[in-house]
């Protein structure tokens, strides 16, 4: 799987009270604060992934970013123009998005080791990236879609097909309906551009490849879309 781990909401033991998490007032301050904590964590992040064990570090990783906001998702991945990335991402959510605008903008220039994003980005080639789900391995260039344009409001409405999408619980199925989409496009351009995204139980006629559904996303107008990362 592209990503070494990603945070995950634990679930609160019943019989427990789940504790408030505070949401920071100023976006800004809270940037600093978790690049403060970051530095302070480098060593350690570095020392687990060049061990191959970045779980050592999740626990401090998730504090770190609730200082920015408690509902924000972090991820560390293999990077495209260094080694690793750092994403954080509001999940598109326009309530979160001061949140990650002003961490990015707060954020240290890129080296060769690190580059950050503040929404998922897309990898390279989506037919190279196989996610593992329990016991099912899924190659993403064998995921299928049927893609439908809406030359009007230039969007697309998608179906998702891959054989073991069928075998998967209701929450993976959901999961992995999601995942190559924006595993193609980046979070971003995918909430921007995919209206009606379904998985299709059985594989329909006229099907396309991940990559060529970026291309037909790439060729819609781009008056009135946001930036990507």
């Amino acid at each position: 799987m592209r990503d070494l781990f990603r945070r995950k909401q634990a679930t609160p033991d019943p019989r427990t009270e789940w504790p408030e998490q505070t949401v920071p007032e100023d976006p800004e301050a809270a940037a600093v604060a978790f690049w403060e904590r970051w530095f302070e964590l480098l060593p350690e992040i570095s020392a687990a992934l060049g061990d191959r064990e970045p779980q050592r570090v999740e626990h401090e990783l998730c504090q770190a970013v609730a200082l920015v906001h408690p509902d924000l998702q972090f991820s560390l991945d293999r990077g495209q123009r260094a080694i690793y990335s750092l994403v954080l991402t509001s999940q598109e959510d326009p309530e979160l998005r001061r949140y990650t605008d002003a961490w990015k903008a707060a954020a240290p220039a890129e080296d060769a080791i690190w580059e950050y994003h503040d929404s998922v980005p897309p990898v390279p080639d989506p037919a190279e990236v196989t996610v593992n789900l329990g016991a099912h391995r899924i190659p993403l260039g064998e995921v299928r879609v049927v893609a439908q344009v809406d030359e009007a409001e230039q969007v697309v409405d998608v179906a998702v097909f891959h054989p073991l999408l069928a075998e998967l619980s209701a929450e993976s199925r959901q999961a992995m309906t999601f995942l190559p989409l924006d595993a193609t496009l980046g979070e971003r351009l995918a909430a921007e551009r995919l209206r009606r995204v379904e998985t299709a139980e059985t594989e329909p006629a006229e099907t396309i490849t991940l990559v060529e559904l970026r291309a037909i996303v790439h060729g819609l107008s781009t008056e009135n879309v946001g930036g990507t990362d």
